[in-house]
């Protein structure tokens, strides 16, 4: 009985060791893009205001110039899974040409013609060394809150 005991300890005091390390708040090398300043961002988005209603719907995006270096693209995953990333073109500095538009799921750079993906952040046509920058977003009832 003893042992039993001493084993599930040491399997909880494990497992909250790995969820710990998992967890950590550095974002270190994801943050490290020397094209992009580092801003603090801390955005609410109430989705029952109208301009906000593509992104009640699963499969929509919406950009947002409100904070960011350029501004922020969100995407409607299924309703409790939602994505945002900075909207500046990670690879490139920050220039007149540096705010990417988006098409669907694709965010294209006007500067280098470097394409990536709004759900994943990764690049998917061009060449460049950094991914789009993550935001964390999260939902609480009809608001959005996205912060880094």
């Amino acid at each position: 009985m003893k042992k039993m005991k001493v084993l599930r300890l040491a399997l909880y005091i494990m497992v909250v060791g790995l969820i710990s390390a998992g967890c950590s708040g550095d974002d270190g090398p994801i943050r490290a893009n020397p094209n992009l300043p580092n801003l603090n961002i801390n955005l609410t988005l109430d989705l029952n205001l109208p301009q906000y209603n593509p992104l009640n719907f699963p499969g929509n995006a919406f950009v947002t110039q409100l904070q960011g270096v350029r501004g922020i693209v969100i995407y409607n995953i299924d309703n409790s899974q939602y994505t945002a990333f900075e909207i500046a073109c990670p690879n490139t500095p920050v220039s007149d040409c540096s705010s990417m538009t988006v098409e669907g799921i694709t965010a294209t750079c006007p500067c280098n013609g470097n394409q990536y993906n709004i759900i994943t952040g990764q690049i998917t046509a061009g060449e460049g060394q950094y991914p789009m920058l993550a935001y964390r977003i999260t939902r609480s009832g009809d608001q959005l809150t996205i912060n880094n």
